[in-house]
């Protein structure tokens, strides 16, 4: 396996915090995504390292392995077990063997991946190794509001395999799930690690979410305002007609009853969505209309 340096991919020093990680990984994701890039190999090529390079630093447990072994950093569980048994091996014993160091694992995973004729290696596929979970896998969703807000399904590439899974409505921003048995291959007959999904919830022009509430804003005219009427809202599921009273103040809000966002795995549950009037005052009057305001200013 040849060296990959992950956090040059990411554009971080090896000293970054994880909020540095995530950061980076979400800047380059949207310049390398597929979408923006259709039919663009070497694009596609980036975007892959790019988040096998997050999958690796985003984890606390695999980016340790990673800084102490490098590119053998996945077999860097099965090193520590062997190592564990060799000193039990030689435990009360005048034996000297076992591993010491850097120089030792470097053998140890050529004699064990790389050396197909190696004693060592026969007996660490066996007795010594035993079987390993694979590695888990890391990945991100994108969402948009809309989308989070109704039950659907999405296909996935994951090892060369399609994974389709079912999105509940209102999964939320940070959302996590698991897929067991969906990560990279055991190790020595051992079970497959899982695959870790966290859900990115995009920010969307007309609403702003608040858990399971949801806030808009629409523009009334002075008219409206000041003489009440009628004035169309937009909802995640359509529009509705909203009564507009009579000498309604700029920034005053109303609710409207389950009109929000669903409630997660728990079907016919809504929030409510809160509708802040904003009143826009008239422009380019004529002298007419301004001497009628002057009227209703000195009345």
């Amino acid at each position: 396996m040849a060296y990959i340096n992950y956090y040059k991919i990411l554009g971080v020093d090896k000293n970054a915090s994880q909020d540095d990680i995530k950061k980076a990984y979400r800047k380059q994701a949207r310049k390398l995504h597929p979408d923006l890039n259709p039919n663009d190999k070497e694009a596609e090529k980036k975007f892959k390292e790019l988040n096998e390079a997050n999958e690796v630093l985003s984890n606390a447990e695999n980016r340790a392995k990673y800084d102490k072994y490098g590119e053998n950093w996945k077999h860097g569980e099965e090193y520590e077990k062997a190592q564990s048994q060799q000193r039990k091996q030689y435990q009360g014993g005048n034996s000297t063997g076992g591993f010491s160091g850097e120089e030792d694992f470097s053998d140890f995973f050529q004699s064990m991946f790389g050396g197909e004729g190696s004693d060592f290696g026969r007996s660490s596929r066996g007795s010594a190794s035993g079987k390993f979970k694979g590695q888990d896998i890391q990945a991100e969703l994108n969402l948009n509001l809309k989308d989070a807000a109704e039950t659907h399904q999405q296909t996935f590439d994951i090892n060369g395999k399609k994974v389709r899974i079912t999105i509940p409505a209102g999964v939320y921003e940070g959302q996590q799930i698991k897929l067991k048995g969906h990560g990279n291959p055991g190790f020595n007959g051992g079970p497959s690690g899982d695959l870790y999904i966290t859900f990115n919830i995009n920010s969307d022009p007309n609403f702003e979410r608040s858990e399971n509430d949801l806030k808009t804003k629409v523009i009334i005219d002075l008219y409206t305002a000041v003489l009440g009427g009628d004035v169309m809202v937009n909802t995640l599921d359509g529009s509705v007609n909203l009564k507009v009273k009579p000498e309604t103040q700029s920034g005053t809000t109303v609710r409207l009853k389950g009109k929000g966002f669903p409630v997660y795995k728990k079907d016919g549950e809504f929030g409510d969505l809160f509708v802040t009037y904003e009143v826009k005052l008239p422009t380019n009057l004529t002298e007419k209309q301004k001497e009628l305001f002057e009227q209703l200013k000195n009345s």
